[in-house]
């Protein structure tokens, strides 16, 4: 394992394009996890390619981000826009693109580390067609999704059934929290093997800019209490509950509330419908006047918005890790979120936030007020949750791990020495 040729690893993504602007349809904290995780691997000596679909045209087939980190984009199904739970039928067209990448290239992964179902299927046919290990990261489990949601989509036996079978036949499945290994082991399997390595964050970029120097950069009074949310437009990522608690707040009617709401949206598309669902909130509560719906934040800017709220809020109905959350705690900003999965890894309540039970509106209104009240205890909550993400949650840490384990499965199995009869 001397030579950086073995060294060599892919990366699949299907649905989540590592390359992608953050905030789209369908991007978010998949996205970031590919793409952080292949560029730290890459600086410990990895040659790292990551797949993933094309969805048009004028995308580039193949986007170099370093000396031996790259996105390659492969054509499955028509070349649009897809919705997720409809991409499992061109998979397939996905796994031959793939051996013909290999071939044309002479390479072979021996190692593939799969992120989300649709990409674990791909894995398992890479396993059997080539023999390529396979280490797999779910980043959503169907089995709880489904507790959770109303309209269960057609797909969902499908997924249910690859997501058991990539855990029993992986060499190693990667859990981002002890909450989320808890669940597979409760609602999928007893067998397979799970080691825990958290999600990352970056630790220079997020904390790189205090609050009073956040605020003048947006335009945000010195003296507002600013109430953050960031992340997709989802009805599970549970923004409602977040307007209707602040909606509540006992500084509601004070001059100085103001909620800010991040994420992009498309319009017609899921998270544009849920945008306007909203926003039609907002105004019947007649909150529109301390509200700001600011679209999508690039990766530029949003060290920014984290460091200039008081409280960022993550009231989502099920979260696997809850990237969101260690974004906002390296910014120094305390955290009220829900108290499921694995944000109840990555906050510690009372210690560096606080946790409310999901979709209670009247828990999260006290849980911002109790941090809003109080600038001495919300600044203590802000540091120590900054020493935890620097601790625990940095990407250079997360890929030391990821390599350690990538190392371990591609060591060549030693012969057993034959005893003499």
């Amino acid at each position: 394992m001397n030579s950086t040729t073995e060294k060599r690893i892919a990366l699949i993504s299907v649905h989540g394009d590592p390359a992608i602007e953050i905030g789209k349809e369908e991007a978010g904290g998949q996205n970031v996890y590919v793409r952080q995780v292949g560029e730290a691997l890459a600086q410990l000596g990895w040659q790292v390619d990551m797949f993933t679909r094309k969805v048009n045209l004028e995308q580039d087939s193949i986007i170099e981000h370093s000396d031996n980190c790259r996105t390659i984009r492969l054509k499955a199904g028509p070349l649009e826009f897809v919705p997720r739970d409809e991409i499992f039928d061109y998979l397939s067209e996905f796994v031959d693109n793939f051996l013909k990448f290999q071939v044309k290239n002479e390479l072979k992964y021996q190692l593939v580390h799969t992120n989300y179902w649709l990409s674990s299927w791909v894995g398992m046919e890479l396993k059997k067609i080539q023999g390529s290990q396979q280490v797999h990261t779910y980043h959503s489990l169907g089995a709880v999704k489904y507790n959770t949601i109303e309209n269960i989509p057609l797909i969902a036996s499908v997924r249910l059934a690859v997501e058991k079978q990539v855990l029993e036949t992986a060499e190693r499945i990667v859990a981002t929290s002890p909450q989320e290994q808890q669940h597979m082991r409760s609602l999928v399997s007893t067998k397979g093997n799970i080691d825990i390595i958290p999600c990352g964050t970056d630790i220079q970029r997020f904390g790189s800019i205090g609050r009073e120097a956040a605020r003048f950069k947006l335009g945000i009074d010195k003296e507002a209490k600013v109430v953050l949310y960031v992340g997709r437009f989802d009805e599970r990522k549970g923004i409602e509950t977040l307007v209707r608690a602040v909606n509540e707040s006992q500084l509601r009617d004070s001059k100085n509330i103001q909620l800010i709401i991040g994420g992009g949206s498309t319009p017609g598309n899921s998270d544009g419908i849920e945008r306007d669902r909203i926003e039609a909130i907002i105004n019947e509560l007649g909150m529109s006047g301390f509200t700001i719906l600011v679209g999508r934040l690039s990766q530029e800017i949003l060290p920014t918005y984290y460091a200039a709220a008081d409280v960022c809020v993550v009231p989502s109905h099920y979260e696997p890790f809850g990237l969101v959350a260690i974004e906002a705690m390296a910014s120094g900003t305390p955290v009220v979120a829900s108290d499921v999965g694995g944000l109840q890894f990555t906050v510690v309540n009372e210690k560096t936030g606080l946790l409310a039970p999901p979709q209670d509106v009247n828990a999260f209104a006290s849980a911002i007020d109790r941090i809003l009240l109080n600038p001495e205890w919300r600044d203590e909550l802000g540091k120590v949750g900054r020493k935890r993400v620097e601790s625990k949650f940095s990407w250079h840490g997360v890929a030391t791990q990821l390599s350690e384990l990538y190392t371990q499965l591609l060591q060549p199995v030693q012969e057993p020495l034959l005893l003499a009869k």
